[in-house]
């Protein structure tokens, strides 16, 4: 069912109704006071620095005797995770920490975490997912520095502009991604280490400058990025190979995988959002107009990827002539849920930083559309298949080999998100906000255990799990499991200490005390 909306009176064809509830909660008998919440910080950072770190890096997480550490897999005992919630994440969680308590300790667990980000850089300018400190990892990579931060000889210049049409061939050893929020997430902890250090420290401002300028060299004229890249490129990507045009349905599309990706702009697991988010925190805290405008060039591809009717909403990963296509063999062409909401959020940050509303009038027709589509339970599709906005899915093929599309819902594969809980109601809400240029605090996209902002009962229920050394660790069936070097399924004695338990406490409990006015 559509929702109907009345004119704005901003002059905008759609408008922004909002959504308000109000709760009674009847106050704790004991709330916890800043002076608990802020020694609980300071301990759990201490504890995570000192316990958990590796070369100042982080893994997914660990056995609560740390003989055993998890990521994507079992990491080699020099090996760092940067995809979230590894190092980048960890490190910002303690740099939260610091801003709320003044804890000089939490600063440098900090700043040990963006060494080993600066330190796990490529040449290309960004991270892959994971970096090494060993010797005989180090050397499959091209990283800009060594072990000690000492920049390395620049590997010989490519020579080749940006652009999907350079980077098909994937050269694993400079190999960097903006998939998963990995070189963003690396990028946004250097850029915040660097202001709260005044720039003092010329490794981490070098590395963040670097990292930077890629993002902005990597960007095409149409102000999409490509998922990932091999190369420092010399120039952005050409106008003439990748012409700006706004969003459009191919005549037909295959059905089966085509076993080849045509996709130069990547909205794929909200990838484009965090990229302008990156570059809207680097103007923030540095002022530096080019930040804006490279990130204002992001939402303006957003308003023209933006597909025409009947699905005025986003893909998942667009061609040069801007049409949905295939990446991976579960994901078709087709219209994205997820990935859409992820863009309507990002196009409200954008105009909440700006005071531009031009930005508002496509995320409100976005609503309207997805409002129309949604699953039972409230949820979005990952996938609307075009023209029909029927829900696509996968099953396993024969011998659960492969994947087949189907519209069925009922044998789909394990291996993928196909719902997604719908954001509609919360984008609703915040939009009418912005419209109003009243002042909003945005919530996270991604969901996170923790209500936003934390309230005293959130908070009392973090102190009360935490442990007298200052973890918190997972002892359930499900969480309380890791594998061991062999690969092999065990529950470790003590439990099982997370990097996302870790950031999500930490962030939550810094966000009440800064609310409360910081340490006592």
């Amino acid at each position: 069912m559509s929702l109907s909306m009345p004119p704005s009176s901003f002059g905008l064809r759609y408008s922004f109704v909002i959504l308000a509830s109000s709760f009674v909660i009847p106050p704790l008998a004991n709330a916890a006071t800043p002076g608990e919440v802020s020694g609980a910080l300071s301990k759990a950072v201490s504890f995570y620095h000192s316990k958990a770190a590796t070369h100042g890096g982080y893994v997914y997480r660990y056995s609560a005797d740390f003989t055993l550490r998890e990521a994507e897999g079992i990491p080699e005992p020099d090996t760092i995770w940067i995809q979230p919630p590894g190092t980048p994440a960890v490190g910002m969680a303690m740099l939260d920490a610091y801003e709320a308590t003044k804890d000089e300790n939490c600063l440098r667990a900090a700043v040990d975490a963006a060494h080993a980000v600066s330190r796990t850089q490529l040449a290309s300018g960004g991270w892959d997912y994971s970096g090494h400190f060993d010797a005989k990892g180090r050397e499959k990579k091209l990283y800009r520095r060594d072990q000690t931060g000492k920049l390395l000889p620049a590997p010989p210049a490519s020579n080749r502009e940006a652009g999907w049409h350079n980077w098909r061939r994937q050269d694993k050893k400079n190999y960097s991604t903006y998939d998963d929020d990995v070189t963003q997430a690396a990028t946004r902890l250097l850029v915040r280490v660097d202001h709260a250090l005044g720039g003092k420290d010329a490794e981490i401002k070098e590395a963040a400058d670097f990292a930077l300028a890629t993002i902005m060299a990597t960007q095409y004229p149409a102000g999409g990025w490509s998922a990932n890249f091999d190369d420092h490129p010399t120039a952005p990507p050409p106008a003439g190979m990748y012409p700006v045009k706004p969003g459009n349905y191919p005549a037909d599309w295959p059905r089966k995988w085509p076993k080849d990706f045509s996709g130069c702009y990547v909205l794929n697991d909200n990838t484009h959002a965090t990229l302008m988010g990156t570059l809207l925190l680097a103007w923030q805290l540095r002022g530096d107009q080019k930040y804006l405008d490279a990130a204002k060039r992001g939402g303006d591809f957003l308003l023209t990827a933006q597909m025409p009717d009947p699905q005025p909403a986003w893909g998942q990963q667009y061609n040069a002539d801007m049409q949905p296509v295939w990446s991976r063999q579960f994901e078709p062409t087709a219209i994205s849920g997820r990935e859409s909401q992820a863009a309507m959020w990002a196009l409200l940050k954008l105009a909440d930083a700006t005071g531009d509303k031009k930005y508002l009038a496509p995320v409100a027709k976005a609503i309207t559309y997805l409002r129309s589509v949604l699953l039972p339970g409230n949820q979005v599709a990952r996938f609307y298949e075009l023209q029909t906005n029927k829900p696509l899915y996968f099953e396993r093929g024969p011998g659960g080999k492969g994947f087949e599309l189907t519209y069925s819902d009922k044998k789909t594969s394990s291996n993928y998100g196909w719902k997604w809980d719908s954001e509609l109601d919360d984008l609703q809400s915040f939009g009418s906000k912005v419209a109003r240029s009243e002042k909003v605090v945005f919530p996270r996209v991604e969901k996170e255990r923790w209500s936003s902002p934390p309230t005293d009962q959130d908070i009392a229920t973090i102190l009360s799990e935490q442990k007298p050394d200052g973890s918190w660790t997972a002892t359930d069936e499900e969480r309380g499991i890791m594998r061991d070097a062999s690969g092999k399924k065990t529950k470790p004695a003590g439990g099982v200490i997370y990097s996302l338990d870790f950031t999500q406490n930490v962030k939550a409990l810094s966000t009440w005390l800064k609310a409360k006015g910081g340490a006592k």
